[in-house]
This record gives structure tokens, C-alpha cells and sequence, in this order.
């Protein structure tokens, strides 16, 4: 929905989800040109957004396709008519192994695997039903969650050979570790490139083995200033880079400048002296703090600055908690803007966000594909 001129953002119901569109533009510009330079391809990560509007703006700035973490998302942008899809999340159990062949039989998508015992009923089903099942194998390179060991992959892949239906197309990491490096950049860096080199270097053992290994994906924002330039990586999997956030401005990735994605908030009380509540609580937020000190988001102006002496300290529900001697110069009615510590997990939260431009709300959009 949008509006000739639309909203002042004082008429707004608070709270809401805003996006500022000359930010987010920015941001996508200045990926799809730092990979693009590289010959490095794009494929973002639908998690962030979860709004087809936003993926449009993607896929303008040369994304070759998304990734996705759960079958709501893959089937999001499949209804939306994206072709090339990476469901990066195993896709184990009946209910998902019968939508992952679904899905397969539409085309266009590939999954990660990363074991014969979450690929046997996938591989299965998708015989019966005449399926092929394009795969990557997903690599550990630090993170320590999912994906084979790197000395495991050869021989993991040979075990994933073995099964029926099963296309290899290449390998994928998500150096989701580097974010333990907090405020070092320079350590953050080193581990990025260092996952990004080892990825390369399982792909060319695996190819050394006979296996086709035409794909090989890095995957995140913090990464995306190193792992994706390693000789050998063909693509990179940002999300978080469309908005970025109060973790990705703890960690260097970003300048508060760049943060697109605020929740708009306005005070309801101050009855205490060194706090004020807002109407902004835990279900409009992250608490996902990996570089924040434990606060909820970062508290700013309505012009994104942020304020001296204020902090988003805890929560409710419905109520938000800002404490610290900045809140003496807050008044009951005061509208605020809070930078998220986590994208993925705000947007989350929320079932449409409001575009804005020249500080007025121009147009609301759907966030879809949510649990």
C-alpha cells in the first residue's frame, strides 16, 4: 500500500517498523558492487526482509537468487517467481522432506545437506517421485553448528553419491563464528578469510575425487568484507547487509548511518527519575545482543541519532524500559527511533514495515513467511 506523499511519522501507530529506503538502497548498491567487482555473485539471504518488496529491490541490484531458511520462505519467493533458490537449512522429517520435493518438482531449488542420514529420506521420496535434488554439502569452518568437518568432506560426499536422486552442485559455509570476534575487526577479517580459503580448498579436493563442485557459497555479513574474496569462492550469502543493525555496528560491519531498519517508538510514561517506558517491548524487538552489551537496540532521535546517556536496559511485553541520566530530557508523547541489536529476529516479529522516505511513511509492505 502506498500513499501520494504518504504519513508524517507522528501519525503512525506506534509501535512500528520502519525501513528507511535511501539507507537500504545504499547498502544493496554498495554489496552488489564490492562482489560484483570481485565477479563474486550475490545471493542475499531472504531471512532478513521476509518481504517480497525488498527481494525486487535485491534482485534489481544483480542478486542471482536468495537463500532461505525455512519452507515458508522457499515457497514465498517460489509463489513470487524467483527461480534459483537456496534452502539452507536440512530439510529433515516428513512434513519437510514432502515439501522439499514439492518444491523441487517446481524447480529452481537447491538444499544443503550435510550427512547420509538427513539425505536418505529426501533421496528416497524424491526417487518415488521422479525428483532430482540439486545439493550443496555444507562445511564447518568454524561455526561449529552444522556441516561436515573439512577433512570429512570427501568421503561424505562419496556416501552422498551413493543415494538415489542427488545432483552435487558445490559446497557452502556459514562463518557465523566470526562473530565471537566482537570489536577486534582485524581477528574478524583474518577468520573470514580464512573460512573463505578453506571452503576453496575442500571444493578442490572434492573435484579432485570426481565430484562436480561448480558452486562455492560463503554466507554472512560480517564475513562479507573477507570470506567472499578468497580465491576460489564463486558466491556470497549476506542478509543482514540490507538493513544492518546495532550487532552489525558493534562488530564494524556497518556505521549507525547505515542502519535502515529502526523501530519507531513513542514514550507512555516517566514516573521514575532515570527511566521511561515506551511502547515498544520484547515483542517488537531482538534481544539477539552479540555485540551490544546485553541492551535492546540502540536509542536515537527521530533524525537516527543516537542519544547520549539513554539505554534500552530491558522490557515487556508491550513495554519497553530506557534508563540512564539521558531519559531527564524525555517527555511523555516524545517519538524515538531504535535501532534493532538483530534484523532477522525484528523483522521477525512484525507482519508489515513501513517504507520512508524524506521522514514520512510512503508505503506499508507485507512481511510474510513468518512462524
Amino acid at each position: 500500500m502506498s500513499t501520494a506523499g504518504g504519513a508524517a511519522l507522528d501519525e503512525v501507530p506506534t509501535p512500528a517498523l520502519l525501513v528507511d529506503r535511501a539507507r537500504m538502497e545504499a547498502n544493496l548498491a554498495a554489496m552488489a558492487g564490492a562482489l560484483g567487482a570481485a565477479g563474486v555473485a550475490l545471493r542475499p539471504h531472504f531471512k532478513t526482509s521476509k518481504c517480497v518488496a525488498v527481494a525486487r529491490r535485491q534482485l534489481a541490484h544483480g542478486a542471482i537468487g536468495f537463500t532461505c531458511a525455512t519452507p515458508a520462505e522457499v515457497a514465498l519467493l517460489q509463489d513470487a517467481g524467483v527461480e534459483d533458490v537456496l534452502w539452507a537449512h536440512q530439510p529433515v522429517g516428513p512434513a519437510k522432506v514432502a515439501f522439499a520435493v514439492r518444491a523441487l518438482a517446481r524447480g529452481g531449488l537447491t538444499v544443503a545437506l550435510d550427512s547420509v542420514e538427513a539425505a536418505g529420506p529426501l533421496a528416497r521420496a524424491a526417487e518415488a517421485a521422479g525428483v532430482e535434488v540439486p545439493f550443496v554439502l555444507e562445511v564447518d569452518t568454524g561455526l561449529h553448528r552444522a556441516g561436515v568437518d573439512p577433512d570429512r568432506a570427501v568421503r561424505v560426499a562419496a556416501e552422498l553419491a551413493a543415494l538415489p536422486a542427488l545432483r552435487m552442485r558445490g559446497v557452502l559455509t556459514h562463518e557465523g563464528h566470526l562473530a565471537a570476534h566482537g570489536s577486534d575487526r582485524a581477528g574478524l577479517e583474518a577468520a573470514g578469510g580464512l573460512a573463505g580459503r578453506t571452503l576453496a580448498l575442500v571444493a578442490g579436493e572434492l573435484r579432485a575425487a570426481g565430484h562436480a563442485c561448480p558452486l562455492v557459497s560463503v554466507g554472512s555479513t560480517p564475513g562479507a568484507t573477507s570470506a567472499p574474496f578468497a580465491e576460489g569462492v564463486t558466491e556470497a550469502r549476506p542478509g543482514t547487509y540490507v538493513y544492518f543493525d546495532a550487532n552489525q555496528v558493534g562488530l564494524g560491519s556497518a556505521r549507525i548511518e547505515q542502519c535502515a531498519q529502526t523501530v519507531l517508538a513513542r514514550v507512555t510514561s516517566a514516573q521514575r527519575p532515570g527511566t521511561v517506558i515506551i511502547d515498544a517491548g520484547i515483542k517488537a524487538m531482538s534481544s539477539d545482543a552479540v555485540a551490544t552489551a546485553g541492551a535492546l537496540g540502540i536509542v536515537c532521535d527521530m533524525e537516527g541519532r543516537p542519544l547520549e546517556g539513554v539505554e534500552f536496559s530491558g522490557g515487556n511485553e508491550e513495554h519497553g524500559y530506557l534508563t540512564g541520566p539521558g531519559t531527564s530530557g524525555l517527555r511523555v508523547g516524545d517519538l524515538l527511533r531504535i535501532v534493532p541489536n538483530h534484523a532477522c529476529g525484528t523483522t521477525n516479529m512484525w507482519s508489515a514495515l513501513y517504507f520512508v522516505e524524506g521522514g514520512r511513511a510512503v508505503e506499508r509492505s507485507p512481511i510474510e513467511a513468518r512462524y
